[in-house]
C-alpha cells in the first residue's frame, strides 16, 4: 500500500506512457520489500528545469530521464558522474538532501548484461558498434572502458569520429565492412524497430564466430536478429541492456543490491502484454 511514508522515484520523457520502467522498478521495489513506488511523469520537451526543480522541492528519491531529457536536465543539476559528464548525458538523477547529481548507466548496463548474463567479457574483443546517437556514444564508451577495441560505424562521419573519441586511444571510425572481422557487433540504431524488415548491414557479413547484440528490444525479434542466428552467430537482444542500466538506477537510490530476476521477468512479462 501506498503511505505517508512511501519513498517516490520515476522517469520522466516525452512520450512516457510506452515506458517499461515502472513496471520493472516496482517489481524491484515489491522483490525487496521496500516502501517505494515508481510513476511515469510526462514532461514536455523544455521543462526539464522545471522538473528538476519538481524533484527537488517534492523531495522525489530520484529519476530516470529518457528523450528528449538526457542532455537538457543537466543544466539544473549539481553533480554529473564520470560518463554522464563524457557523454554530455544523463539518464539517471540521484537526490542527496536538495543536491542532485546526474549519472549515465546505459552503457554500463550493456557491459554488466554481456558480462552477467551471457558470459562474455569484452576485454581485447573487436567490437563493432553501428550508430552513433545517444546509445552509440554510451556503449562505445562504455566498451572501450571494458578493454574493448571499438570501431563506430555511422553515415555522418563527424558523429561516429566523435562517438569514437570516447571509447578511447584504440578505437577509431570505420565502414561496414569492418563487422567482417568483429567479434562483437553491436546495433545502436532505430533500423529494424518498424515492420518493414530493414537491415543496418549486409546480412553476408554476419558470421557463426561472432556475438550480435540489438538494443532494439520491441519488437524482442528484430530482423538483424534473425539474419545473424540464420549465419550461426550468437545473438542478443535488447532486454538485458535495459535491465542493467535500471539495475544500476535502483542501487544508486537504494543503496540495495537490484533482483535482477524479478527485474528482468517484469520486463519481458510487459513485453509480451504489449505484444498482445
Amino acid at each position: 500500500m501506498i503511505a505517508a511514508t512511501t519513498r517516490v522515484a520515476g522517469v520522466i520523457g516525452s512520450p512516457i506512457r510506452h515506458s517499461l520502467s515502472p513496471a520493472i522498478f516496482n517489481a524491484a521495489f515489491a522483490a525487496c520489500g521496500l516502501d517505494w513506488v515508481y510513476a511515469a511523469f510526462e514532461v514536455t520537451e523544455g521543462e526539464a528545469p522545471s522538473a528538476m526543480a519538481g524533484v527537488r522541492s517534492l523531495a522525489l528519491e530520484g529519476v530516470s530521464v529518457t528523450m528528449p531529457h538526457k542532455e537538457a536536465v543537466i543544466p539544473a543539476l549539481d553533480d554529473l558522474d564520470v560518463a554522464a559528464a563524457a557523454l554530455g548525458a544523463v539518464n539517471c538523477v540521484v537526490r542527496r538532501g536538495s543536491s542532485l547529481r546526474g549519472h549515465n548507466t546505459d552503457g554500463a548496463g550493456l557491459v554488466d548484461s554481456l558480462r552477467f548474463d551471457e558470459s562474455v567479457d569484452v576485454a581485447g574483443l573487436r567490437c563493432t558498434v553501428l550508430g552513433a546517437g545517444g546509445a552509440g556514444r554510451a556503449v562505445a564508451h562504455a566498451l572501450g572502458a571494458a578493454g574493448g577495441i571499438v570501431t563506430v560505424v555511422n553515415r555522418t562521419p563527424e558523429r561516429a569520429e566523435a562517438a569514437a573519441a570516447l571509447a578511447g586511444p584504440a578505437a577509431r571510425v570505420g565502414t561496414v565492412a569492418d563487422v567482417d572481422g568483429a567479434d562483437l557487433i553491436v546495433n545502436a540504431t532505430s533500423v529494424g524497430m518498424g515492420a518493414d524488415g530493414q537491415l543496418p548491414l549486409d546480412a553476408t557479413r554476419l558470421r557463426d564466430n561472432q556475438v550480435v547484440i540489438d538494443l532494439v528490444y520491441h519488437p524482442a525479434r528484430t530482423p538483424l536478429l534473425d539474419a545473424a542466428e540464420a549465419a550461426g552467430a550468437r545473438v542478443i537482444g535488447g532486454v538485458g541492456m535495459l535491465v542493467h542500466q535500471a539495475a544500476h538506477a535502483f542501487q544508486l537510490w537504494t543503496g540495495e543490491a537490484p533482483p535482477l530476476e524479478a527485474m528482468r521477468h517484469a520486463a519481458v512479462a510487459a513485453l509480451a502484454a504489449r505484444a498482445t
